[in-house]
């Protein structure tokens, strides 16, 4: 099972989601897309929060408004870190999990520490929780086929780019090819026969020089 939350504080509207235990949580790790922002509590045990980044978001410079949203929802479901306050939530690219044969479930690690980062959360703000939790909806989706269809489409949108920019690249070689021809014949026409029997004396009369004394 999959929860999914829906955050109106961007628009449009951004979505959240978390599995429900760690075993979720091993194929949501498992089945990630690239536009998901991971976040967990910073030492203490919690649930693996998901942010699905809307189009041209980037996932370090998120709006303030969404991070605390995301930040508080983590919060909200650590059991130990939902009484404390002070706590660390920790967030970064979905791409930038690690997972080995070593860990246990549930379990992460990451590429690098570099792309880790950290937001502050001074103490729970039920205002932010219950408007998330007003939201939440329960599923029980195919993860691998998700992704199998969201790679599915970026194949296809890949292939028809690809089309497109080899009908362009055609298009401005042939309009490239049209004007080098004008410029390597832009004088043919001042060199036709006619042109130069106008312009050659060996036909003129006799008394054409009159015109010159």
């Amino acid at each position: 099972m999959v929860f999914y939350f829906t955050s109106n504080v961007v628009s449009p509207a951004a979505y959240i989601y978390m599995g429900k235990d760690k075993v979720e949580n091993e194929d949501l790790i498992a089945h990630g897309w690239d536009e998901d922002v991971w976040f967990h509590v910073d030492n203490l045990s919690s649930a693996h929060v998901y942010l699905r980044m809307r189009e041209n978001e980037k996932w370090d410079s998120l709006p303030e408004d969404l991070l605390i949203d995301c930040a508080q929802l983590t919060k909200a479901n650590s059991i130990e870190g939902n009484k404390k306050d002070n706590v660390t939530v920790i967030y970064t690219p979905w791409s930038n999990l690690k997972k080995s044969g070593d860990m246990a479930t549930g379990q992460v690690g990451f590429k690098d520490q570099k792309l880790v980062r950290r937001v502050y959360v001074a103490k729970r703000e039920n205002v932010v929780v219950n408007r998330l939790n007003k939201t939440k909806v329960e599923k029980y989706p195919d993860l691998r086929q998700e992704k199998a269809d969201k790679e599915r489409e970026l194949r296809r949108k890949a292939r028809i780019a690809a089309q497109e920019k080899k009908k362009e690249d055609a298009k401005l070689a042939d309009e490239r090819q049209r004007l080098k021809w004008q410029k390597d014949h832009m004088y043919d026409d001042l060199h036709t026969d006619d042109q130069m029997a106008e312009s050659s004396n060996q036909d003129r009369d006799a008394d054409f020089l009159d015109d010159f004394m």
